[in-house]
């Protein structure tokens, strides 16, 4: 089931980096830095009670600018709205209403989007609350008034966020598989889409997609139905990079969110990059299947080693992910295209593997037979048992003496024995740590 997405915007100034990163700084998230993923995230997975859902930050909305940057601050906060369950619309009580608020509104209201009017910088609520009345001005429904940097008002908004989340019906009820194409822009992501559809002619529907996304396209192989969700609506014609870059980040979420397998589609003559890492740390994080298509394979001049150097490379570069298949595609000429659909068949079935507990502990026993477990200042790791909780990813909770003796390193060792008895190519497995008492 997909998060909601939450985007947080505003005209500049308002508070809304200071709000987004006390909502994230406060552990209501859970921000695990994967290597490769950028430190300044413009997006974090918050929990607030027991709703689960991805918050987004935007540049500040200059309604009408001839700064290019500025026009392209607004351009990236529309893609944000665009995606976007619910909108936080940031505005400044010691400002009080201004021309600006009046625009943003309106294009919210274009937008028919769910929206929380947030009045930032009440630090005081006796003496502030006649100027937050002000703000029903913008026609936009009760304000709720905050202080991100004081900490006050953020329950009540929270609380009417979450209220506005969607229900998942629609989700639950369909059990096609979905499989996101995520990439950075020109890395061929349409073409091979495209190339799937035409070869095969295969298309059930054309399924128009969330207003957050592409369009999701239903296909069949092999008598079973599959839904793509392409993220090719990253492209932007705009020339300042590193922030087209950045953003486009953002929709890449939004389809990982919603995907069962992420194929990363990544251009054989560029070779692997840094954003390619960006991408595939959002899919590891959120423990998703895997599979990495090198596209364009045709262009890329060979001899015997090619395929191995390249890999090696990959690997290096996405070395917090060793379980990832690699497949070498050419979208022009569809080189082993239909077999990207045998790898993501093989990737489904293995994240939702499941293990049973007799057998899981059976390796569990003769792993800790041939390298002990870890001790500290006398005190050494004894290992109950092992068993399996969920799967998509699969996840399994170890019973333990002491969890701080738990090292990382050997909780490597027990999933590379794991993966050594049952494979799990393509996708994550979770480990969970508990404390047992010992009798």
């Amino acid at each position: 089931m997909a998060k909601p997405i939450v985007a947080i915007v505003g005209r500049p100034n308002v508070g809304k980096s200071t709000l987004f990163n006390m909502l994230v700084g406060e552990r209501l998230s859970i921000v695990k830095d994967t290597p490769g993923v950028t430190r300044d995230r413009i997006y974090a997975d918050v929990n607030w009670l027991n709703y689960h859902f991805t918050l987004m930050d935007t540049g500040g909305i200059e309604p009408e600018t001839n700064n290019q940057m500025l026009r392209h601050m607004r351009e990236q906060a529309e893609m944000a709205i665009e995606m976007a369950d619910v909108v936080m619309f940031v505005v400044d009580v010691k400002q009080g209403v201004v021309d600006a608020d009046y625009k943003v509104a309106e294009m919210l209201r274009k937008a028919q989007k769910k929206i929380v009017l947030v009045v930032n910088k009440v630090d005081n609520f006796d003496k502030l609350m006649p100027d937050v009345y002000e703000f029903y001005n913008l026609g936009l429904g009760d304000p709720y008034p905050i202080s991100s940097i004081g900490k006050l008002g953020i329950g009540d908004m929270l609380d009417e966020v979450t209220a506005l989340f969607p229900e998942n019906e629609d989700d639950a009820e369909d059990e096609r598989p979905r499989i996101a194409i995520v990439g950075k822009p020109n890395a061929g992501k349409s073409s091979i889409i495209n190339k799937l559809l035409g070869e095969n002619r295969v298309i059930v529907s054309d399924v128009a997609g969330t207003t957050r996304d592409a369009v999701d396209t239903a296909v069949k192989w092999n008598g079973k139905e599959y839904v793509f969700i392409d993220t090719a609506g990253l492209r932007r014609k705009n020339k300042i990079k590193e922030e087209i870059e950045r953003y486009s980040i953002l929709r890449t979420v939004s389809a990982v969110e919603r995907a069962d397998v992420v194929v990363l589609v990544i251009d054989a003559t560029e070779g692997i990059t840094e954003q390619d890492a960006k991408i595939a740390g959002i899919a590891h994080d959120r423990g998703r299947g895997m599979i990495i298509a090198v596209n364009k394979w045709d262009a890329i001049e060979k001899d015997n080693k090619t395929v191995s150097e390249f890999s090696k490379k990959v690997r290096n570069t996405l070395s917090f992910m060793p379980y990832a298949e690699i497949m070498f595609v050419s979208a022009l000429t569809g080189q082993r295209l239909p077999k990207l659909f045998e790898a993501i068949e093989v990737v489904i079935q293995n994240h939702s593997l499941r293990i049973a507990t007799g057998v899981l502990n059976e390796i569990l026993t003769e792993a800790v037979a041939m390298q002990q477990p870890p001790s500290d200042k006398g005190r050494r790791l004894k290992i109950y048992y092992m068993t399996q909780v969920s799967v998509k990813p699969p996840t399994f909770v170890i019973f333990v003496n002491d969890k701080r003796l738990m090292h990382f390193s050997y909780t490597r060792y027990l999933e590379n024995k794991i993966r050594e008895a049952f494979g799990f190519a393509g996708t994550p497995l979770k480990f969970i740590i508990r404390e047992r008492k010992e009798k």
